[in-house]
């Protein structure tokens, strides 16, 4: 059974998520704030985090800032703010999607669900669970969920693990933006492509040797992104 931490002020929001996931088969935890999630999430390891980001105590974007030096674990931010500034932040800190309040509660299964996909795939599904691809120094294995270059361990949150796992299928063929979207769960509010560069920036800072001079991911002019052979 999958486990979800609820973090959300207040208490009818986390009782009727908590309701309806523990019916649709979830073990769900519950935190009323950051500070609390954080004791949470490190005792009992959840498979995802559903993050609301304004709270007392400690508030979102902080509980990100710590909880992802310490833990690739998804995190959907739930938010009443709508501008894409702010989930370009919560992007930037290490989210892996983002659901507006107020939302359906079959829209946040789904998303839930499609979040858990990319991080667990199903072995049915087309996609070994075995997978290892390998391009010059880089080593992307999905079995373990791991990767290295040059063989020293990089930390990548699940968005960022999926989009480079996109990549490195296929080194040299040009995405474009809108298709390396594809491979992210949820993030399909508009200027969503900008997500794409967030991500991107991230991983160059994280496998590049210099990220303002890539040699890996490279930027093709108008059109997306590669994966240098």
């Amino acid at each position: 059974m999958q486990t979800i931490l609820v973090v959300d002020d207040k208490a009818n929001v986390r009782r009727l998520v908590q309701e309806y996931l523990t019916e649709e088969g979830f073990h769900v935890l519950a935190a009323e704030n950051g500070r609390d999630a954080l004791f949470v999430a490190r005792g009992e390891k959840p498979d995802l985090i559903l993050l609301d980001i304004m709270m007392p105590e400690m508030g979102g974007y902080d509980f990100i800032r710590i909880y992802r030096q310490e833990s690739r674990t998804p995190i959907i931010c739930l938010t009443a703010k709508i501008e894409e500034s702010d989930k370009v932040v919560g992007l930037e800190l290490g989210a892996d999607d983002y659901i507006t309040k107020p939302f359906g509660m079959r829209e946040l299964l789904a998303r839930i669900r499609a979040v858990l996909r990319r991080v667990q795939p199903d072995p049915l599904d087309g996609v070994s669970t075995a997978e290892v691809l390998r391009v010059a120094d880089v080593v992307l294995d999905r079995a373990t969920y791991a990767v290295t270059v040059a063989e020293q361990p990089v930390n990548l949150t699940p968005s960022e693990f999926e989009l480079l796992a996109a990549l490195m299928r296929t080194p040299g063929r040009v995405f474009s933006r809108m298709e390396l979207l594809d491979h992210l769960p949820g993030e399909a509010f508009e200027g969503a492509e900008r997500t794409i560069d967030v991500h991107i920036r991230h991983l160059r800072s994280k496998i590049e040797p210099d990220a303002k001079n890539p040699r890996y991911i490279e930027t093709v002019f108008r059109v997306g992104y590669k994966f240098c052979a």
